[in-house]
């Protein structure tokens, strides 16, 4: 069978010459190249150029796209001048292969005689992932080599501290890979401290991520940073070692889960915190994980610790026995609103809580319930829940009116656009009388700079400069000011053609909106949703585009609870 698949050429330079290996000579030889081996014509190729773009990643507009239509197969075979404008870097390159080998399509480097549709070809991509992953191992050894140096020293490695912490610079400097750092140790913040302290006696208490994330919102206690405890954010901080006093008990433990112990067994007195290193695996695009504790490397710090070994090994062995039974969000596939509706008394997100029940459509019946509601057990918020299932179908119901002509939407909008209008008229305005004062300024500096040249080396030339440097910055600020106008009316503009398109998509909404699944609806309910707030007794529906006061409904099930 044919392959009807385009050819792609990709090109790259990093900053644009006339001469040598550029774009269009790259260009040139590429499409030679293709013409006397496939006998192909122009409509056959399709050229990706990136100017200005380093090879030293792949995060480039014009290489992201020629991706994106490969994995959507319309190419057959990827061709470039040479190997480096896929990337100067081998890793890079040999995953942007895998990726290319995994949707069927080819590769070929004209200046480097690379051809993987030949077995010398493939041979040498291979050869090129071996040393691809013979420099992963490598970078790999030397910062695990790195870290058991820097263990010998117990210092911290700078970054964000640790709640309960701030990072001071000390005495004397660390020396790694044979560069010189600035030596750092970690200070106690009692308040925070004591924060610490209270995550660690309530969970031993409580046994519960969950209890001691209710029992933190209840009292007041906030993260750093003023906002609640999460259940990941109590986890992180029971599982950091950094609070960890280095007794006796922590070396055991140490011991029992095979950690690597960078300190004599007598360096455990007590007298000082314990330090991690290697703990987390950090890949690019990726959340951080953390790493199994045998492969953490663990030393003695400069710091003060705050948790005994016994409580410490005890608070593991509890998340531990949690992890099997850890907690999971109810999620109902039915529910359409979720990330949309919002507790008006205190601004929490109201999630779908399942219940056994069906209703008369045979439906699986559930609430809208307030996030901090569940989590304070009503201490902090006592929103009533309301019955999703019908909110769902009304807030459809809505949409669907919204195409209408004479709908709210339509009349939202179009007050809304009225009030642009204005507005954007208001701007142009200004920016006109701002143009004016740029120009009398710029005649001003004209009379000042033609005086400054008779003025001399006297002093009225020093006044002059002052007044000329003066005029500069009102220059400035006027041209900040225009584009700030500018900036505004270009966010805000509501145009007659992006006018029609939403009229058009409320009424394909409205045809359409009933055949589609549950995550199609909810796409779609974005697209003219921006948020909906339950006040206990209505819903407010906030429409994209609108300026003006959302829709307010009354639902149509309300739950006491």
């Amino acid at each position: 069978m044919t392959d009807l698949r385009k050819f792609a050429i990709y090109s790259r330079k990093s900053r644009f010459t006339g001469k040598g290996e550029s774009i269009g000579n790259q260009i040139e030889m590429c499409t030679r190249e293709l013409k006397a081996t496939y006998h192909i014509d122009d409509k056959d190729i399709v050229v990706f150029e990136d100017e200005g773009f380093s090879g030293g990643n792949t995060k480039r507009p014009q290489f992201q796209e020629m991706m994106r239509r490969c994995r959507e197969g319309e190419f057959r075979l990827v061709i470039c001048y040479r190997l480096d404008r896929i990337s100067r870097n081998t890793a890079d390159f040999v995953k942007t292969y895998d990726e290319l080998k995994e949707h069927n399509v080819a590769f070929r480097s004209v200046s480097d005689n690379l051809d993987d549709t030949s077995p010398m070809g493939k041979a040498m991509m291979m050869i090129s992932s071996v040393f691809a992953q013979l420099e992963r191992d490598i970078i790999t050894e030397r910062i695990t080599d790195n870290m058991r140096e820097l263990a010998k020293s117990g210092r911290w490695l700078g970054g964000n501290p640790p709640t309960g912490y701030k990072s001071v610079g000390t005495v004397g400097s660390v020396t790694v890979d044979g560069k010189v750092h600035k030596a750092q140790m970690l200070e106690q913040l009692p308040e925070e401290i004591n924060i610490v302290k209270t995550v660690y006696e309530k969970f031993l208490e409580l046994r519960s991520l969950t209890k001691v994330e209710t029992y933190l919102i209840n009292n007041g206690i906030k993260t750093k940073t003023g906002i609640n405890f999460s259940r990941f954010a109590i986890k992180t901080i029971l599982q950091n070692p950094v609070y960890l006093i280095n007794d006796s008990d922590a070396l055991s433990n140490f011991k029992d889960n095979n950690m690597q112990v960078y300190a004599d067994d007598s360096d455990f007195d007590g007298n000082n915190g314990v330090l991690a290193y290697n703990k987390t695996l950090q890949v690019s695009g990726k959340s951080m994980k953390l790493k199994d504790m045998s492969e953490w490397i663990i030393a003695v710090g400069k710091h003060k610790g705050i948790i005994n070994g016994k409580d410490w090994a005890a608070a593991q062995h509890l998340l531990g026995l949690n992890k099997a039974k850890s907690y999971r969000r109810q999620r109902s596939n039915a529910a359409l609103l979720s990330g949309l509706l919002i507790c008006k008394d205190c601004g929490s997100y109201m999630r779908p809580k399942l219940s056994s029940r069906l209703n008369k459509r045979g439906e699986r019946v559930y609430d809208y319930l307030c996030e901090m509601k569940e989590k304070s057990h009503g201490k902090q918020c006592n929103m009533k829940r309301i019955n999703g299932n019908d909110l769902d179908l009304q807030v459809i119901g809505e949409i669907k009116k919204l195409g209408d002509d004479n709908s709210e939407l339509i009349r939202l909008l179009k007050g809304s656009k009225k009030d642009l209008s204005e507005t954007f008229a208001d701007y142009t305005a200004e920016i006109e009388k701002l143009r004016s004062k740029k120009k009398q300024i710029e005649s001003e500096c004209s009379n000042l700079v033609k005086a400054l040249s008779l003025a001399g080396q006297s002093k009225a030339a020093e006044d002059i400069i002052t007044q000329i440097n003066s005029l500069h910055k009102s220059a400035e600020q006027c041209d900040a000011t225009i584009e700030e106008y500018r900036r505004l009316i270009s966010q805000n503009d509501l145009s007659d053609e992006s006018f029609e398109s939403l009229a058009d998509m409320l009424s394909s909404f409205a045809k359409s909106v009933d055949g589609l699944d549950v995550t199609k609806k909810r796409d779609l309910i974005r697209c003219f949703v921006s948020r909906i707030e339950w006040d206990g007794e209505n819903i407010h529906i906030y429409i994209m585009h609108s300026q003006k006061s959302p829709i307010t409904k009354r639902p149509l099930g309300v739950c006491s609870k």
